[in-house]
This record gives structure tokens, C-alpha cells and sequence, in this order.
């Protein structure tokens, strides 16, 4: 089986969507919890995270494209999206 790519986006606690690209979402995601992912989700404040939505791609340029995409859109577009993928709660986490 070749490699598969895979666009994701996080939900952070403030409210906020992250989306990025990997080869391994449960590794990425590891790491955005440890804060040792990108910089935007190393903020306190932006923790706990969730993980929405993951969708493979056959190859990195593709899951780049859908990623970059994803990025374009305004929130109320952003959530439209993940909705018609099957994502329908917006709540974020709440730090205990």
C-alpha cells in the first residue's frame, strides 16, 4: 500500500480551528498535545485540544492543496465543511 497523507484540524479551547498535514495524525496530534507541534497550538491557552477531522489523501501535494484550502475559508465556511463531512459539535475542550 503507498504512503497516504492526511489533512486534519483541531479544535483548540479557545475556540479556535488549527488544520495541518501529516503522515500520521495520532503522532501529529501527540505531539500538539505535548506542546511540540506547530507554534499556534503550543499556547497555553489553547489547550486541551480535539481532534475533528482527519481525511487521507493519496499523496502529500494533494493533502498540502486541501490543507491550504481549508486555511482560505472563513469560520462560518470552515464549519460548513465540517459539517458536511460529519462533524457537527463545536464545543471545545475544557481545561479541569
Amino acid at each position: 500500500m503507498d504512503k497516504q497523507y492526511y489533512m486534519y484540524v483541531l479544535l483548540t479551547a479557545d475556540n479556535t480551528f488549527y488544520c495541518g498535514f501529516t503522515d500520521d495524525v495520532t503522532r501529529r496530534f501527540a505531539m500538539h498535545v505535548a506542546k511540540k507541534g506547530a507554534k499556534y497550538t503550543r499556547v497555553a491557552k489553547r489547550h486541551p485540544l480535539t481532534l475533528l477531522y482527519q481525511e487521507a489523501f493519496a499523496d502529500k501535494s494533494t493533502a498540502l492543496k486541501a490543507e491550504a484550502a481549508f486555511k482560505k475559508l472563513t469560520r462560518a465556511k470552515k464549519e460548513k465543511y465540517l459539517r458536511e463531512h460529519g462533524i457537527q459539535d463545536f464545543t471545545p475542550a475544557k481545561n479541569v
